[in-house]
Parts: C-alpha cells; structure tokens; sequence
C-alpha cells in the first residue's frame, strides 16, 4: 500500500517533502491537554496518505517545558509528558513501515538549567571543569555587579543572569542568548563536543534518519565576546559580511558541522543533518550545507520574502544559484513553530518581524478568507520548486495564526521577557483539528488543550476536508501526488515569459504560473492543460493564484 524506505535512494532529502510534527499540538493519547509520542503514532496514517517523505519532531526530551521543550535537561531520554523511549520506538517503526523516514530535533547551543551540567556548574567554584562547559564570566564595574557585554536576549532583555555562589555572595555571569533557563554551552570544550557526538549515535542506533540542528548559526562565540552596537546588529540583519555578530554565524562553527557529518554518516550515507540556520546573505548561508557539513539548510530568506513579484522572482533565483554552487539542493518552507503562520502572514498589510507574533489588536491583519487564498496560491509555488520542501503540521488544513488568545494563557518566554510588547509564536502552535464534531476537534477526547482552540475551527478540521473537492487537504495531497508523478523536487527550473504582475517557469513537462496581482488571465491565453489550480478557476486565473498546466509537447 505505502512505499518503503529501502527503495529510495540515499540522496533522498534532495527532493523530498518533510513534514515538521510539533508534538505538543499534534495529537494527544491520554487526554492531559498536551501531544504526544502515541497519540502522534496513532495518527501517521494521515501523513502518508497526504505523500510526505519524512517526519521531523520538535524536541520531546526531558525538558522543565520552560521554553516548550528547546530547554533539555536529558538529551537521551523522552520526556514522560510526551512519553517513553520504547513509545519512541514504536514511532519510528511505525513511520517506516509506511515509507516515511523520522528526522528528530537536537539542540546544541545550550541546555536547561535543570540540566545535570548546569546543576554541576553552579555548585563547582569558578575556574572548574564543570563551569568550563558553559559561558561563565565575571561581571563588569565595582564588585563586578554589571554584565560581562552588552549582549541581549532573543527573547527580550539581557542575555545575562548573575548567579549566587555557594557562600551566598554574588558571583559569576552566564550567558543566555535565549531564556534565563537556557544557559549556553561552550563549544571550545571537548568534553562538550563529544558528549554530543554521543547523543547523535543514541539515537542514530535508535533509528532516526537525521537530525534538524537548532540554532546552527550559533554555538560558536566570538574571542574576548565584544559589545555589538547598534550600528553593527543594523548591518549584520541586512547580511554584511563587514558587521558580523559575534554570537551567530561565526566561522568556527563549520568545524562543528564536519564533525557531526562524519559522525552521522558513519551510520549511513542516507542519515542526514538539517540547518536552521538564520544567516544572511544566501551565497553565505549555503556554507552551511558545502558537501562535507550539513546536507539541507532551511531556506528563511524565501520564507520572508513578501508577496511580490519582483522578490520572489530575485528569492528564487539567488536560491537555486547558492545552495546550486556548492552542490546542495535549494529548500523552501512558508511555516514553521517559530513564524506567524503563512495563511496570515502572507497577507499582512503590515510588516511584522520575525518573532514579534500577532494578537487580536494587531495592526495589518487581513481577513482571513484573503489569507487562505493567498496561501494555497503560495504553496503551490512552493511545492513546484525543484529542492526539497517543508511542511509544518496544519498548513494542509489552511490553518490561520490564532489570534485571540487570553493574556492569562499565553505560554511563549517572549511575551513575559519583553512584558506584553510581542505576542510570541504562542499562534502558530495551537493543537490542530482533526475532528469536526469531538472534543477538542479530536486532538483528543476529553476537550483539554495546553492552548487554547479557537470555537469556529470545525471547517478547518481533516475529517471535514477529506475527500472533499477543493478543500485545502485535498489541494495539498493533490499537489504532493503530482510534485511526485512529475519529479518536480529533481526537475530542471527555467524561467517562462510572463505578463506584468505574475510569475511563469517550466518545471519538466510541467508549467506554473502564479497571478499575483495582475488582472484576470484567460486560461485560453495559457495555451496549455490545467492539471492543478489554487483555486476555482472560471475560464481565467485571478489574482492571488496559482496554476499548473500540461506543457504543450
């Protein structure tokens, strides 16, 4: 019935559709209100009947669930909110068994500070070799009562916390370049650097098929970790290799990565390693995936870019030329658990930064009809691309950012760290509906939800969509059969003429065209057969739309 994985090449990720998990809000087993390992087993038929390749988990590990789980205290080990190593096991059995492969997170940049190193660190005396392992500094001014610079968090406020020693007398500094309970490592120790190949062969031997890194860019500190000032943050967004920060994107990192590539593909040259890497411009991002480092990197750059002809069109082409020029295949990806879903984002009205999330008085936002149709339009573009492609869990429901979340019940550190000012990513990580009429649309069935659902999601539920003619679902198993049928994700890309406001290119025998704000197109114009369109089509392709044709032989 399914594929299996052992008919597919080792080069697999060069193409292949992965669909990111967030085993939070995904499906719940036992009924707490949180997802987890078996309730996301229980559900892994639906993926395969959509027609991805593989899987990627956010992290499930033991974790105090400070920052939803990115602060681990147990790397190798399952956190019982979420389950057990043997519910692990039958995870990735199960997946296989139905030809998807498992890629799971892994988070190097720091620990938890529930993490028995940290708790280590603390009751060690400056100097030790348990301090050592992360980013200890005395304080600046009298008796040492300032930060070491002036770093600030991603979250919100300083990117210090001054701990208490064991004589009660005020200490040392160390560094969060996160939350407070997110202390980072320090990747100059060896101690650090083979502890983590450790982790990488846990569950490389458990049977994951590779891991999605978080925070590539970081890990690596610049030496003496000067003050960045305003001037030199401002040139280092805009991608100037002149200003680079001196906590991401340094170049010590690559010798990270060659050492994770060899550690992973000792287990197999089909294992795999995948970037989150937020590095500007591209031709320097694509360092992180040359052949001996990292095989994909997430392509953020496209997932920015607005809905404009003219950025899309430079997005592509500087895509497939970079990641091209060191023999990677280019990625693309709309969501993710960190950005404002795209069904919304895309049509925003005004800018939003990455991060800063949205909430009921946001300004800008669009009506959400606008949205999902700009979005379905969206992916079918997406998917079209030769690369591989990322789907976060929900996208194929058209599921907006959820607005309207009580301030009591936010969860995210960057609405507390910055008091309010941002809303966070608390929106895009809503358990997803599956069942129009069960409680808590069958995330699970006793009504519980660790965030709240919004009361007007039953449309938007699988079971309401499934089989049903020109639903979001349906477009999106539609689209992934076809992206397969046609070898989309190893075809060769080639522009097409196209009219003012819209885009046109040939993808093998097929042609895509995407009216992004011209008027009405007649299809009899297009000279070709429609195979697969975003939307309703009445003999013309409106704007905010997407089609794919039968090239004419």
């Amino acid at each position: 019935m399914y594929r299996t994985i052992q008919d597919s090449p080792a080069d697999w990720w060069r193409s292949a559709v992965i669909y990111q998990v967030y085993p939070r809000s995904f499906a719940d087993a036992d009924g707490d209100g949180v997802g987890d390992l078996p309730g996301i087993t229980s559900r892994l038929d639906a993926l395969a009947e959509l027609g991805v390749d593989a899987i990627w988990l956010s992290p499930f590990y033991r974790s105090p669930q400070h920052d939803a789980g990115y602060d681990v205290s147990d790397f190798c080990d399952v956190d019982p909110l979420f389950g057990t190593l043997e519910d692990f096991d039958a995870l990735a059995a199960r997946a296989h068994e139905l030809g998807m492969r498992v890629v799971v997170d892994v988070v190097p940049n720091h620990t938890s500070s529930d993490h028995e190193w940290f708790s280590a660190a603390l009751a060690a005396a400056p100097g030790s070799p348990e301090r050592a392992r992360y980013i200890f500094r005395e304080g600046k001014g009298p008796d040492g009562a300032e930060p070491p610079n002036d770093w600030q968090s991603v979250f919100g406020g300083p990117a210090w916390t001054r701990v208490t020693e064991a004589d009660g007398t005020p200490g040392q500094w160390y560094l969060h370049l996160f939350d407070v309970t997110q202390p980072d490592l320090d990747w100059t120790q060896e101690d650090v650097r083979a502890s983590f190949d450790d982790i990488l062969r846990f569950w490389l031997d458990r049977g994951v098929d590779g891991f999605r890194v978080d925070v590539a860019h970081g890990l690596v500190k610049a030496d003496g970790l000067p003050d960045y000032t305003a001037e030199e943050k401002k040139g280092a967004a805009l991608g100037d290799p002149a200003t680079p920060s001196p906590y991401f994107a340094q170049d010590g990192v690559h010798e990270i990565w060659r050492r994770w590539h060899d550690v992973v593909t000792a287990h197999g040259p089909d294992k795999i390693l995948v970037a989150e890497a937020w590095v500007q411009p591209l031709p320097r991002m694509a360092l992180w995936v040359r052949p001996d480092e990292m095989h994909q990197a997430f392509n953020f750059a496209y997932l920015m870019t607005g809905w404009d002809v003219a950025e899309l069109r430079e997005i592509i082409d500087d895509s497939l030329s970079s990641f091209g020029a060191v023999g990677a295949p280019s990625t693309w990806v709309l969501s993710n658990h960190d950005v404002v879903r795209h069904a919304t984002r895309l049509a925003l009205t005004v800018f939003n930064p990455q991060g800063h999330g949205l909430g009921p008085h946001s300004p800008g936002l669009p009506d959400v009809e606008h949205g999902i149709r700009r979005a379905r339009a969206a992916t079918l573009l997406m998917l079209a691309l030769p690369g591989g492609a990322y789907l976060y869990q929900g996208e194929e429901l058209g599921l907006p950012e959820v607005l309207d979340i009580a301030d009591d019940l936010r969860q995210d550190p960057t609405w507390f760290r910055t008091q309010g000012e941002r809303f966070g990513r608390d929106g895009c990580r809503v358990p997803i509906p599956w069942e129009a009429d069960a409680p808590a649309f069958g995330f699970n069935t006793t009504g519980e939800s660790w965030l709240p659902q919004p009361a007007d999601w039953a449309p938007f539920a699988r079971d309401a969509q499934r089989g049903m003619e020109g639903s979001t679902l349906e477009l999106y198993r539609s689209a992934l059969t076809l992206r397969a049928t046609h070898a989309l994700g190893t075809g060769t890309f080639a522009w097409a003429d196209a009219r003012e406001g819209t885009l046109a290119f040939d993808n093998g025998d097929i042609r895509i065209v995407t009216n992004i704000d011209a008027g009405p197109i007649p299809l009899d114009s297009l000279g070709s057969d429609v195979i697969l369109a975003s939307t309703d089509l009445d003999g013309a392709l409106p704007a905010d739309a997407t089609v794919w044709l039968r090239r004419d032989a």
